[in-house]
C-alpha cells in the first residue's frame, strides 16, 4: 500500500516563505528600517534648520496651549498643549519617505514594467500579422486551387 505523505509544518513553512509577495515584504520591511534613519537625518539636519529660520530648530517645541496657563515642561507642566511641532516633524519625515520611495523606486519601476510590457506586446502583435498574413495566403492558394480544379472539370 502506498501511502500519500502529508506536508509536513516544516514543509508548509518552507512554502510560505518561498511566495513571492512574502520575500518582497520582507526586503520592503528592512530596506524601510534602513532608510528611516536617512530621513531622519534629513529632516533633523535640513529641514529642521529651514523652519528654524523663522523660529526654533526642533519642531518639537512648537505647541500650542489649549487651557491656560501652559507652564513648564514633563511632570511639572500646567495647562493643556497640544504638540503640533512633533506631529509636523513626523509628516515631514513620512512626506520625504514617500516621495523618494515613489521617485527612486517606484516609478522607475513601473516605467520598466510598462517598457516590458510595450515590447511583449509589439512582438505578439507581429506574430498576429504573419499568421494573419500565412492564414490569407494560404486561403488564396485554396481559392486558387479550387478554381483550377474548376477550370479543369469544364474542359475535360
Amino acid at each position: 500500500m502506498s501511502e500519500k505523505k502529508q506536508p509536513g509544518v516544516w514543509d508548509g513553512f518552507k512554502a510560505f516563505l518561498m511566495r513571492g509577495n512574502v520575500v518582497d515584504l520582507a526586503v520592503a520591511v528592512v530596506i524601510g528600517a534602513a532608510f528611516t534613519n536617512i530621513v531622519n537625518s534629513v529632516v533633523k539636519g535640513v529641514i529642521n534648520p529651514l523652519v528654524g529660520a523663522i523660529g526654533t530648530k526642533n519642531l518639537d517645541s512648537y505647541s500650542s496651549c489649549l487651557k491656560s496657563p501652559c507652564t513648564g515642561s514633563g511632570d511639572n507642566a500646567t495647562g493643556i498643549r497640544i504638540m503640533w511641532g512633533s506631529v509636523l516633524g513626523s509628516t515631514l519625515s513620512f512626506v520625504i519617505t514617500a516621495a523618494v520611495v515613489y521617485f527612486l523606486m517606484v516609478l522607475p519601476m513601473a516605467k520598466y514594467l510598462a517598457r516590458v510590457e510595450a515590447r511583449r506586446k509589439a512582438k505578439e502583435g507581429t506574430q498576429e500579422v504573419i499568421e494573419v498574413t500565412e492564414l490569407e495566403v494560404l486561403k488564396e492558394i485554396r481559392d486558387a486551387l479550387v478554381a483550377q480544379r474548376g477550370s479543369g472539370h469544364s474542359q475535360d
